[in-house]
């Protein structure tokens, strides 16, 4: 058993590293477009560093609890740490559904500005970003306030009854601890970001699909087999609504079984875990394949490394 704990350990370090590492690379290019090259930024970029930033902080908050016990690590957490570390993890994880959302209406602003009923929105939109941020932090801050009442550190791995619980930390049962106002809260903020973030990610796969159908036939029938700018587009919306859709809902349903059955099973403990991570995980790499930067650097790379090549076959 204590082999099996371990392996789960080591796949949670992997991604706490791949994850970190991702998103910490996407934000210094960020960084670098804002710093190095001010002609290049866009407003959408301070989006999506606010994404990665929020991403960097919810993966060892997620991770490192769940690390720490598959090694068999006892007294990881008190109950100040305990009320910290959960406080955190669901307020970076409430910030990251907001973010995603303001995300993908911003895109499908920008992208319905062509319209003229949309292009006085496109003026003011770039003026609601930090505002957003700041309503985001606020909205989540003050949701998830009460959690640091209810949570305290638990003396062993082993819990029974219903309730929140993980290997460190406890909450009393729903019915004395949470009321079903304060559910139906969370339920309301998840679903209103969530339905925000699908509809007007379909319809940006609409216009965008609109578009590639005028555009085609204007095309020569050489470009016309080439991938056009608005399919990758599409593409890279959808994976990433898609990935976010999966995750979320998966994570969930795990998560109110778990909540619910009367024995907590460590396995299950760890999956909900990794459900939860997968998102920020994933998120930057599909917002790297787009990135200007990094596709300029990898073309660089790929010549200076044929033309040695060629030197040293030549030679």
């Amino acid at each position: 058993m204590f082999a099996g704990a371990s392996v789960w350990g080591i796949f949670l370090i992997v991604q706490l590293c791949v994850g970190v590492m991702g998103n910490s690379l996407l934000s210094l290019l960020y960084l670098y477009t804002l710093l190095v090259q001010p002609h290049l930024k866009k407003p959408i970029d301070a989006i999506l560093m606010h994404l990665t930033l929020v991403n960097i902080l919810n993966l060892p908050l997620t991770l490192m609890p769940n690390i720490m016990a598959s090694f068999g690590v006892q007294h990881f957490l008190d109950d100040v740490g305990c009320k910290a570390i959960m406080f955190l993890f669901r307020v970076t994880r409430g910030l990251s559904i907001c973010t995603t959302s303001l995300l993908s209406v911003f895109q499908a602003i920008t992208i319905s500005s062509v319209q003229a009923q949309w292009v006085w929105l496109k003026s003011k939109s770039s003026l609601w970003i930090f505002p957003s941020f700041f309503f985001f932090w606020i909205l989540n801050v003050a949701i998830y306030f009460r959690v640091i009442a209810q949570l305290k550190a638990t003396s062993n791995f082993t819990l029974i009854g219903s309730g929140f619980s993980n290997a460190y930390c406890h909450s009393q049962h729903i019915e004395t601890s949470i009321s079903w106002h304060y559910i139906c809260v969370l339920l309301a903020r998840d679903l209103v970001f969530v339905i925000l973030m699908v509809s007007t990610s379909l319809h940006m796969v609409k216009l965008l699909y609109q578009h590639h159908q005028r555009t085609q036939h204007l095309h020569s029938p050489s470009l016309a087999s080439q991938p056009a700018p608005e399919n990758k587009a599409t593409h890279t919306i959808l994976l990433l609504v898609s990935c976010f859709v999966f995750f979320y809902c998966s994570n969930n349903i795990l998560s109110f079984y778990y909540f619910y059955i009367a024995v907590k099973i460590q396995t299950l403990e760890v999956i909900v875990c990794i459900l939860s991570a997968g998102y920020p995980t994933v998120c930057p790499f599909l917002l790297l394949k787009k990135n200007k930067i990094l596709s300029k650097s990898t073309f660089s790379l790929s010549l200076m490394r044929i033309t040695s090549c060629r030197k040293a076959f030549n030679g």
